[in-house]
């Protein structure tokens, strides 16, 4: 059985082998996962498959278990059943400006517009006030040719007053 389980709280060593401990005493494996820290907070989003004769009710408690060990805020698991791959990547989308309000929201819209997926996204700001800068990554799944959402994405720069620059990926890479 597959279930996506996600996990937030503040980090520590530990996490990882904690949750992955977990589902390997079930006989589990983590087939798909995404891990990230951000400002001291973990978060971590997984696809895992159990055997068939380990529940719901069953993984959940295990999990949240770990959970209370490590004093994790929350964490959560949800039946995967019907679900199928979906398109991977085609391109790379950076955006790199001023930082101000209103930068992801535009280009996600532009990108929402033409039927792209966000398959991935990281955002970093640096530096502080009048320097602050705005860098954002994402990998997107642009569906047919994507001439037409390259002249979104300008059109989202110049109003945005930020640099946008799509390029097609050419391999697949973890």
């Amino acid at each position: 059985m597959d279930y996506a389980v996600s996990a937030i709280g503040r980090d520590r060593p530990g996490i990882v082998a904690a949750i992955s401990g977990a589902l390997l005493d079930l006989g589990g494996n983590i087939d798909d996962s995404q891990m990230s820290i951000l400002h001291g907070h973990f978060a971590v989003m997984l696809i895992v498959s159990v055997p068939d004769s380990i529940g719901q009710a069953e993984l959940e408690d295990r999990l949240g278990a770990v959970a209370v060990q490590l004093g994790m805020e929350g964490i959560s698991v949800s039946s995967l059943t019907g679900l199928g791959p979906t398109p991977g990547p085609t391109h790379v989308l950076t955006v790199y400006g001023a930082d101000h309000p209103g930068i992801v929201h535009a280009v996600a819209e532009a990108l929402a517009q033409r039927e792209a997926n966000i398959s991935d996204l990281k955002t970093r700001r640096t530096g502080e006030g009048e320097d602050a800068v705005y860098v954002m990554v994402m990998e997107v799944a642009v569906p047919g040719d994507a001439g037409g959402l390259v002249e979104d994405l300008e059109a989202v720069a110049e109003r945005s007053r930020v640099e946008v620059s799509l390029r097609e990926l050419e391999a697949e890479a973890l």
